[in-house]
């Protein structure tokens, strides 16, 4: 009886223990670490057919990293405290996308969020945001049904699809001759890409060019007989709201079939520099939407400039980053400036998260490489940054030329484009 009473109390003993340290832990039972750095989650498309774009915004995301540590971390008040990037790979995904990012929030407890390369991503993690009530700022996604939601606790530097997508049939309907007449149009069905073509088909409209086709068509499609369809139409323009792989799948399908258009419009992906490394001569000419190019010398506090940023990619990386991949080396920056506002330190409490969400309203940044941050607070656009000019740009010898607006443009924009054995 006496063994059985002291086994008792030792049981009893290590439940209370048990209970005292649980007390002190959080929702997961990990207790809340003290450190001196901020811990960044960074969600992207580390596989899956969205792999490039994710890696694109994965370097952006590390450029800003190494950049700030390099300088000694975030300035907070009179000291400076390092970045540490966190990792979950949506895998183009957006189921997949949810479960990461919720995986990634519950065991690393992150303070903040750089977000998805793609808007239907970074349209699935939002509600996972608002549940734990983490702060992201996407370098990237560009569809408007993301502002159109409100979500509190995520913005964009990008401008909206809608915003920036009518910028080249605006151009070509305005500053070419002869003025074109018709266009085609095709969407790939997600959220960015369906928003960029929606956006084509207003602003054809409202410029009095016929739309003769517009067809939203799944990931992955043959584009083989859609482009054999529009060849029999003949149309001025064939526009395309899609990716990059999708870009150079069509214009490769339409020099096979013999099919040349006054023009091919398409927005995200020419500017990669996979795009023009891989079409060459055949993606010359084309024309596309963008907010940045690499010929902008604007003030930059932690790079420098606009010029800097770019030399030291091409340098380091060897590659001519595009305005998703800037966008992306932004997003860390704002995110600091508004650190440094609330005077918060890592790791963040759920009132310092809120009051980070404040600040992020309250920003407004004028230098930055990317160009001036301000984002929205009402609206359709609300927590996007609306602020920026949007251009339309031609591929030229394999570069980035701005060819409208006609006050902001470097030269003309080259049109009818020449055939393919020509270039």
């Amino acid at each position: 009886m006496k063994n059985t009473f002291y086994k008792t109390i030792y049981v009893l003993l290590i439940i209370f223990l048990l209970t005292l340290i649980l007390s002190g832990c959080g929702g997961n039972g990990v207790k809340e670490e003290t450190r001196n750095y901020f811990k960044v989650g960074v969600i992207t498309s580390l596989s899956g057919p969205e792999v490039y774009g994710g890696n694109i915004t994965k370097r952006g995301y590390e450029v800003w990293a190494n950049e700030v540590n390099k300088k000694g971390g975030i300035k907070i008040g009179d000291k400076k405290y390092e970045v540490k990037l966190v990792f979950a790979d949506d895998q183009s995904d957006p189921t997949a996308g949810a479960d990461a990012v919720e995986r990634m929030i519950t065991s690393e407890k992150v303070d903040f969020i750089l977000g998805p390369y793609t808007s239907g991503v970074t349209m699935a993690i939002a509600p996972i945001l608002e549940k734990y009530k983490i702060p992201m700022i996407t370098g990237s996604a560009e569809s408007p049904l993301i502002w159109q939601q409100k979500f509190k606790y995520t913005f964009g530097i990008i401008p909206a699809a809608d915003i920036t997508g009518s910028s080249p049939i605006t151009t070509l309907a305005k500053d070419v001759q002869p003025l074109p007449k018709t266009i085609a149009i095709i969407g790939i069905n997600d959220p960015f890409s369906k928003s960029v073509a929606e956006a084509f088909k207003k602003s054809a409209e409202q410029e009095g060019i016929k739309v003769l086709k517009y067809d939203i068509v799944p990931s992955g499609t043959d584009f083989t007989p859609l482009i054999s369809a529009i060849k029999e139409l003949k149309p001025d323009i064939l526009a395309v709201g899609g990716h990059d792989k999708d870009h150079m799948e069509i214009i490769k399908a339409s020099k096979t079939l013999g099919f040349l258009p006054k023009a091919f419009v398409m927005h995200y992906g020419i500017t990669s520099p996979e795009f023009t490394k891989n079409m060459g001569k055949d993606g010359d000419f084309t024309i596309g939407a963008t907010v940045w190019t690499p010929a902008l010398n604007l003030k930059d506090e932690l790079f420098g400039s606009t010029k800097n940023y770019v030399e030291f990619m091409q340098k380091e990386y060897g590659v001519t980053p595009d305005y998703t991949e800037a966008g992306c080396a932004v997003t860390g920056e704002v995110f600091a400036a508004a650190l440094a506002k609330i005077n918060a330190t890592p790791p963040l409490s759920e009132e310092e998260r809120d009051k980070l969400v404040t600040a992020l309203e309250q920003i407004e940044l004028k230098d930055t490489l990317f160009g001036p941050i301000k984002f929205a607070t009402e609206g359709n656009w609300y927590h996007d940054n609306t602020g920026l000019k949007p251009l339309t740009v031609q591929i030229i010898d394999g570069k980035q030329v701005i060819v409208g607006p006609k006050n902001l443009r470097e030269q003309a924009p080259v049109y009818p484009q020449p055939d393919f054995d020509k270039r």
